[in-house]
């Protein structure tokens, strides 16, 4: 089974260079990581090449024109520059552990699409990080109960690995609500099935929920990755919401249909 990582970013440098040094430090490296630029400058160039010319694993940098927020393009271009059976989806403020891939390569199972979770920083505690560069990924337990005493992170529970049996992984497949492209790994042939993402959200909001109702239509559904293979999610301001009240309309009108194809979605990449 070949492996995508795709990571999608916008203008964060040093973020992405502290999520590069979680992907280079995997136990496992056998995949490929695509770097998915939403029109970063420069800078973000840099850093790409810096992690490129350490040859541990394949970096690719796939980028865009910066016309406002469209990560739901750059993510379909992504996918279509890899021939990956399986794809993992996350950003490039959030920061993997070192059995991040592994860990999903383990839950991988055809039909099933999985849904992880993540852990919340701080924006002290965030602007402490990026500044040293600290390297979180290999962070031992005390230090994460530490930096939760003092209100750093938002919650202690998804580090504890739970032995949950794949059946008890399954009890909610059909259900779209909190899953986040920042920890989603799906079958690229399923994401051809349904066209990839819908282009057709205008700005920030909701793009992950239309995905998720449209692969359960498809019958492709959800399993939980909690208590296996959190991100740790790097503090950032909120972002622009103004096109969120329009594309809640387009997702209601999606709920109450029954199509799964995205309107304007991967096809026009492969």
């Amino acid at each position: 089974m070949k492996v995508a990582v795709i990571v999608t970013t916008y203008n964060r440098p040093d973020a992405l260079a502290l999520a590069l040094e979680g992907y280079l430090s995997q136990k496992d490296k056998d995949y490929e990581l695509i770097i998915a630029d939403d029109g970063s400058t420069k800078e973000t160039e840099k850093v790409v090449n810096h992690y490129q010319n350490k040859k541990i694993i394949k970096i690719d940098h796939v980028w865009q024109e910066d016309k406002g927020f469209r990560a739901a393009a750059i993510r379909n271009r992504a996918v279509a520059n890899t021939s990956a059976d399986y794809v993992i989806f996350s950003d490039g403020d959030c920061v993997p552990l070192p059995d991040f891939v592994s860990q999903h390569k383990y839950l991988a199972e055809k039909n099933w699409f999985v849904a992880g979770s993540r852990i919340l920083l701080g924006s002290a505690f965030t602007l402490s990080v990026l500044k040293e560069q600290i390297p979180l990924y290999n962070w031992s337990m005390s230090k994460w109960i530490t930096v939760r005493i003092k209100k750093d992170i938002n919650r202690l529970s998804p580090f504890f690995s739970l032995p949950i049996c794949n059946l008890l992984r399954k009890v909610t497949p059909n259900s779209w609500n909190g899953v986040m492209t920042c920890n989603m790994a799906v079958w690229r042939s399923d994401l051809i099935k349904i066209n990839g993402f819908d282009e057709s959200y205008s700005g920030w909001g909701l793009e992950d929920s239309d995905i998720t109702i449209r692969l359960i239509r498809s019958n492709i559904h959800r399993k939980s990755a909690r208590f296996m293979l959190p991100v740790l999610h790097l503090w950032h301001q909120e972002n622009d919401r103004r096109s969120l009240i329009q594309n809640r309309r387009r997702l209601d009108e999606l709920i109450k249909s029954n199509h799964f194809l995205a309107t304007k979605g991967l096809n026009q990449y492969l």
